[in-house]
């Protein structure tokens, strides 16, 4: 097999994970000593860091002062299923799916809550026709789907004056991506996305509308303590002050204010989007220049600056998923990037983190990596004996 030459330049940081993502660039472990370990978190010092990661979300994300905005239980996934559990029932429902995230909502919402939805799905790399979507139903769906890189491209299609809800997904979205809150009224996310915090603690928002359905609709199943954003027919206003409904880690809380931190000095939202689309620039440029690589998501219009999937095309490879395993393992064991083969649901290829937290230094670095693995297991191949 001919050698191959290697890049001569090497990413500093080589994660490239969606999930959970690369730590901001000016993490310190040491800088987290301060955080109130060993406290309540009910005592009036967890409260109070508490309360800073809700108005210091509110500040970068530029949420309404109507809107609520709550740290909740098991990441985005317990605060999608908490808003799905108390809110839809109410009226007619609509489902959308365009990746595997919200295909597990479709499940949830179909076979567990056993409602009568419409399901609108579209493949992997596309989209469904929102133009069609009923915003006077409920209408449940992810804004940036992780595992296949497309994303909504803007809320047009959502009535203003709606008679449902709209329940979005927005974890690989928030912080990365203009969210147009006038137009959502449950918005989830989790710190371990696009801030790269640490996993397990989803954030809740919810519009006065969405207030409106938890005080005025009670679903006819039963609620688990944790999903219960109610009492006595009114909202836990604790819940969205700092006082949580199960224990959280504090050491994560002092971690997200960190993030929350370097996110204002990166510019704030605006600083993280164009973070994020540089690195998408970077991807946009090699692929233009190499016909054996092309995105998932082939419209622009719906490609999503934070879950970047890449798919390979070439005569050469009679095998998809093995090819793109070894080419992403290829890049593992040199040490140059971990963690970017395509999600297991998905079409076989890699998947890139470009959210604002990965230096575009690193990304400018890896394609070249890229290309080096992909023609290296070709060769391989080439000079295996069929």
């Amino acid at each position: 097999m001919t050698d191959i030459v290697e890049p001569g330049t090497r990413p500093e940081n080589p994660r490239f994970s969606s999930g959970p993502c690369a730590k901001y660039p000016t993490f310190d472990l040491a800088a987290l000593s301060d955080a109130p370990l060993g406290r309540s978190h009910r005592a009036a010092l967890g409260k109070a860091r508490l309360k800073a990661a809700i108005d210091g979300t509110r500040e970068v994300l530029g949420i309404p002062d109507g809107y609520r905005i709550g740290i909740v239980p098991a990441s985005d996934t317990g605060a999608v299923e908490m808003a799905m559990w108390t809110m839809l029932g109410a009226r007619p429902v609509e489902m959308l799916a365009w990746e595997s995230f919200g295909k597990g909502w479709v499940t949830d919402a179909v076979k567990q809550l056993q409602l009568d939805a419409t399901v609108r799905e579209a493949p992997y790399g596309e989209i469904v026709n929102l133009s069609e979507v009923d915003t006077d139903k409920d209408v449940v769906f992810t804004w940036n789907g992780t595992t296949s890189g497309v994303r909504v491209p803007n809320g047009d299609w959502i009535k203003p004056d709606r008679a449902g809800l709209t329940i979005c997904d927005a974890t690989s979205a928030a912080f990365a991506q203009r969210l147009p809150w006038d137009k959502l009224d449950v918005t989830t996310f989790s710190w371990q996305k696009v801030l790269g915090g640490e996993a397990a603690h989803g954030m809740i928002v919810l519009s006065p509308r969405a207030v409106e359905r938890l005080e005025s609709y009670t679903p006819p199943w039963p609620l688990p303590k944790i999903f219960r954003l109610t009492k006595d027919g009114k909202l836990i206003e604790g819940i969205f002050e700092g006082a949580t409904i199960n224990t959280p880690s504090m050491l994560c809380v002092e971690d997200y204010l960190r993030a929350l931190d370097w996110a204002r000095a990166a510019g704030g939202l605006e600083g993280l989007r164009e973070r994020a689309y540089a690195n998408l620039a970077v991807i946009q440029r090699f692929v233009a220049d190499h016909d054996w690589l092309r995105f998932l998501a082939r419209d622009p219009a719906i490609r999503s600056n934070t879950s970047v999937c890449l798919v390979f095309g070439d005569d050469r490879i009679d095998d998809g998923a093995a090819f793109a395993k070894a080419v992403a393992k290829r890049l593992e064991e040199k040490g140059v990037a971990y963690d970017i083969g395509a999600y297991r649901d998905a079409p076989a290829g890699l998947r890139i983190w470009c959210g604002g937290t990965v230096e575009t230094s690193d990304v400018e670095a890896l394609m070249p990596w890229i290309g080096w693995a992909f023609e290296t297991e070709i060769a391989a191949r080439a000079a295996t004996p069929a």
